[in-house]
């Protein structure tokens, strides 16, 4: 909503046009008077004119009560739009987004329409307009709903002319406010019956009429389950009536395009309401229409892709096949009629009708799935309409086979589900014609000249087909596709491109294939390891890929792993090839961890030299954590020095770093180093029984120097800091207990920086050490106290205005902390001073529309809940019960109230399962009391709606307490 965004609705970009307007004062506006009040806080010093020093501010003219003349909110419009300098843009989006959420914006807004000056200040007001209703609807007095309502109505049948966007604003505007003004009773009805008779006026009632529906389910405006059930029904009363006037348009209209295309989407919007009557529909002539519009060639562009978005609503509106069979029938039958439609568009080369095209082909086939694999080739399962996708998946743009993806995936579920071997005899050839077709999409140009690019839009579609491939194979058969495949590559001599792709396809499903006795699996590794260099790079490239994707076959034949080994480290030497080969050496590493160990020696001379090879960054990392993964499996004696070799590199490399003076004014990025140990740390694992010491733990002790030292000099950067408690991490977590030595000095030097310089990283790593120690009684005080120093400056920045939603990370680290605190020393926490800001911290937190840092602080209070009611602690149940008792005695109301109070205005959906796990602990913690505290916070929710709609009755609270507490 704010007044500098300029793309709006249906993809428009605002343009400039003509000057023009009257102005007159409605009745609405003079009744804000009475209930005004400063736009901005009293404290609050703030001069509308700041921002524009060249207009002339007469307090008694411009400045009436505060209230911004026109004169300054006009030339605030023109500077937001035609100021060439960015910054007066900026001053002036701020200065009209503060105009925006006043009482004043009301009868500003009003009065800009009415001027009708030019379509810049048009297309504000009317945007502010929508928004205020949106989001202010409360802000107005009830006695000024209907004059509002008319001031629109008439703004927008005066303004009809001057630009769609204008239009679509205030359409969006009058049915905010329709849904939300209870006392507007059949406004549809009120709607057409004003309006439909005048051809000039169609224009904005189908617009109305269009985004109606498309609000009904709008978040923003929080109309509530009964309000919406309401519309819902009153708009499924009059829904016959829509239909009936969109049909009359089009006949009054002839065949006037723009009509046809407001016509189809406003019916599109109402099936996507679900509310349309399906026999009623199923006998209209407007369906007919639509199949003609579709079927004819010369049909344009903009008029084509809407009779197909209204297609394609009404099939997604009949999921439910069976209670809507006559709609379902003409429908079905419908669709089926455009196969010629579609070879018309692809011998015309009309690409964007074949994907529309594609597109209902697509929906037909999802709304008929469950009738296609139950009863394939009988009724409305004719798999007429599967050839319809596979022909499709025939076009030469891959863009168009990609849209059937999602149909082939529920297809694949579907039966795999169902497990019938007579259905998968069925669908198996149709299967196999799709996967011909992705291997032949999946080609690269035959004059394309380097590997195959990741990133670009054709490497992701690449990438989707091989999920898919991974998703559907069963229906074929791994091992007989894989044979396939390579059989195709023995047979004759296929063009470069043709076996690159081939070899793309046996990757995809190469793990699915059973290696136990697989002669076929190694006589491919054989020949893939002895392609010669002259074969095209792409080749080789994708053949490596293969190769890695083999890895479980060499672990079962360990007798290849030389010859694939050599193989990949020759191509590790070839920059193109470097990269891949790294990453297929991982793949060894990892599942050969025993066949590698004796390739040890080989891997830490890659190790040593990593920075002599071409590798990306990624790559790099991968190599080091499959040598770190074989390190493990070495003798504990020898992983010590392994170790420590392994890490000399970059410890080498570190240590020159914080030698070096800054030049410049900048420092030597670390990051790389710091990211390669974390990798060595995190993946050198091995098996310590009780009573050994751990061989790593010598190498930490003697790197933590250098990485103390790296954390002091760029105490500031919060991209090193990060890595290098990244790396702490891993490494307190490689040697667990071990690490005791590095403990004191490592939170001495947390708390340090953190005064100066608040990283949330620190707060993680805190989380790390309380969960390493958090149970060794010697280790707990020094715990708290960590804590405690953390909490000071953290709670410090969270204080600040806005500081819980500028700062989601740190309130995600902070309660991560607090969580590993009751979860390991639950006593020790809730008897300290600090929980008490904890909670009330969290308590607040809970309005985070953040997902991580949510789902901590919900954590983090069910956990302290849960303490007091589990026993499967160490510590006394009877302290932790009486500790958490007098938190939840002093908290527990405001906790309930704030959630349930976050979960019905503020909160998005996903967060509901984490709320209800902490009301669920507090209900079991106190029953009696938990039924108090939600009665109570269910009395004072609103009950009726600024609009006049009751909000919830009182037996639907009283059922709801019943519900829950049940």
């Amino acid at each position: 909503s704010a007044p500098h965004c300029t793309v709006v609705r249906y993809g428009l970009q605002f343009p400039c046009f003509p000057h023009g307007g009257a102005q007159r004062k409605h009745r609405w506006v003079s009744l804000l008077h009475k209930y005004h009040r400063p736009p901005f806080p009293d404290n609050k010093s703030y001069t509308f004119a700041a921002f524009f020093p060249s207009v002339t501010v007469n307090k008694s003219s411009d400045m009436d009560g505060g209230k911004p003349s026109l004169a300054l909110v006009y030339q605030a419009v023109q500077a937001l739009y035609h100021d060439p300098d960015p910054a007066g843009k900026e001053r002036a989006s701020l200065w009209l987004g503060e105009l925006q959420r006043s009482m004043y914006a009301w009868e500003i807004s009003d009065q800009l329409l009415q001027l009708k000056q030019d379509v810049e200040s048009c297309y504000f007001a009317a945007q502010t307009m929508k928004m205020k209703i949106q989001t202010s609807f409360y802000e107005l007095p009830a006695e000024t709903h209907i004059a509002l309502r008319d001031s629109l109505l008439s703004h927008i049948k005066n303004l009809k002319d001057l630009s769609p966007v204008i239009i679509t604003q205030l359409a969006l505007a009058i049915s905010d406010l329709a849904l939300q003004m209870a006392s507007w009773k059949g406004c549809v009805q009120t709607l057409i019956e004003k309006y439909s008779n005048d051809v000039s006026s169609l224009i904005f009632l189908v617009e109305i009429l269009t985004v109606l529906p498309e609000e009904v389910h709008s978040r923003s405006l929080r109309i509530g389950a009964n309000r919406r059930t309401e519309i819902i029904e009153d708009l499924a009363y009059y829904s016959n009536d829509v239909v009936t006037l969109l049909m009359s348009c089009v006949e009054k209209t002839g065949s006037d395009e723009k009509m046809l295309i407001k016509a189809f989407r406003c019916l599109g919007s109402w099936f996507n309401l679900g509310v349309l009557d399906s026999n009623f529909m199923a006998n209209n002539q407007l369906l007919v229409v639509l199949f003609q519009v579709l079927q004819q060639n010369d049909t344009s562009t903009n008029l084509h892709e809407a009779a197909s978005d209204s297609v394609c609503s009404a099939l997604c509106a009949i999921e439910n096949v069976n209670s809507n069979m006559p709609l379902a029938m003409q429908l079905f039958q419908g669709v089926l009629m455009l196969e010629t439609a579609y070879h018309m568009a692809v011998a015309r080369e009309d690409l964007d009708k074949v994907l529309n095209y594609c597109r209902i082909f697509t929906e037909l086939c999802e709304t008929f799935l469950e009738t296609i694999a139950r009863s394939p080739g009988r009724g409305m399962g004719d798999l007429r309409t599967v050839e319809l996708l596979l022909i499709c998946a025939g076009h030469p743009q891959y863009e168009v086979a990609e849209i059937t993806f999602n149909f082939w995936y529920r297809l694949g579920e579907h039966l795999y589900k169902a497990n019938d071997p007579v259905l998968h005899e069925i669908f198996r050839p149709y299967i196999q014609r799709l996967l011909h077709g992705l291997a032949r999409h999946c080609q690269l140009d035959p004059d394309h000249e380097s590997i195959p690019e990741d990133t670009s839009d054709f490497g992701e579609f690449r990438m989707r087909v091989s999920d898919l491939v991974k998703d559907i194979i069963f229906l074929v058969g791994s091992k007989e596709c894989f044979y396939q495949l390579y059989s195709t590559l023995k047979e004759g001599n296929p063009p470069w491109e043709v076996t690159e792709a081939v070899l793309f396809i046996m990757a995809s499903i190469a793990k699915n294939v059973d290696p136990e006795n697989n002669r076929t699996l190694t006589e491919v590794l054989e020949q893939l390891v002895q392609l010669p260099d002259t074969v095209h790079i792409a080749v080789r490239y994708t053949s490596i890929e293969l190769v890695g994707e083999m890895s479980e076959v060499v672990d079962r034949n360990p007798c290849v792993l030389d010859p694939v080994l050599n193989y990949l480290m020759k191509s590790l030497r070839e920059k193109p090839l470097a990269s891949v080969s790294a990453k297929a050496i991982h793949n060894m590493c990892s599942m050969c961890r025993d066949h590698m160990s004796q390739h040890f020696q080989v891997l830490l001379d890659i190790a040593r030299s990593l920075d002599y090879f071409s590798l990306s960054s990624d790559a790099a990392v991968e190599l080091l954590k499959g040598t770190a993964l074989v390190l493990a499996r070495l003798p504990l004696e020898k992983i010590g020095g392994s170790l420590s070799d392994l890490c000399a590199v970059q410890v080498i490399a570190l240590k020159k770093m914080i030698s070096l003076e800054p030049t410049n004014g900048k420092s030597v990025d670390p990051t790389i180093w710091l990211d390669r140990l974390a990798v060595i740390f995190r993946h050198t694992n091995p098996v310590v029984q009780n009573g050994q010491s751990h061989p790593c733990q010598k190498v930490i002790q003697e790197i933590w120097p250098v990485l103390s030292q790296t954390l002091n000099k760029h105490q500031a950067d919060n991209r090193v800091v990060e890595r290098c408690c990244r790396c702490l991490r891993f490494a307190v977590r490689c040697i667990g207990k071990g690490s005791a030595s590095l403990l004191q000095p490592l939170v001495t030097q947390m708390v340090n920086v953190y005064q100066l310089y608040p990283h949330s990283c620190f707060l993680y790593l805190g989380s790390i050490l309380v969960d390493e120690y958090g149970m060794e009684e010697g280790c707990r005080q020094g715990l708290l106290d960590m804590l405690q120093a953390l909490c000071m400056p953290t709670f410090q920045l969270l204080e600040q205005p806005n500081g819980l939603r500028n700062h989601p990370d740190t309130v995600d680290d902070l309660f991560r902390l607090a969580t590993r605190f009751i979860q390991r020393s639950p006593v020790i926490l809730l008897s300290s001073q600090v929980i008490i800001h904890l909670i009330q911290c969290a308590i607040a937190a809970t309005t985070l529309d953040h997902r991580d840092a949510n789902c901590s602080v919900m954590k983090f209070i069910r956990d302290l809940i849960h303490t007091g009611i589990t026993s499967d602690h160490e510590d006394s149940f009877e302290v932790r019960k009486r500790l958490v008792s007098q938190a939840m005695e002093q908290h527990g109301q405001q906790l309930v109230t704030q959630l349930i109070h976050m979960c019905c205005f503020c909160l998005p959906p996903y967060t509901l399962p984490d709320v209800a796990e902490v009301l669920w602990e507090a209900m079991h913690f106190d029953h009696p009391m938990f039924c108090s505290w939600l009665e109570n916070t269910l009395k004072g929710l609103p009950k009726e709606m600024s609009g006049g709609a009751v909000t919830v009755t009182h037996k639907q609270l009283t059922d709801f307490h019943k519900q829950v507490t049940r």
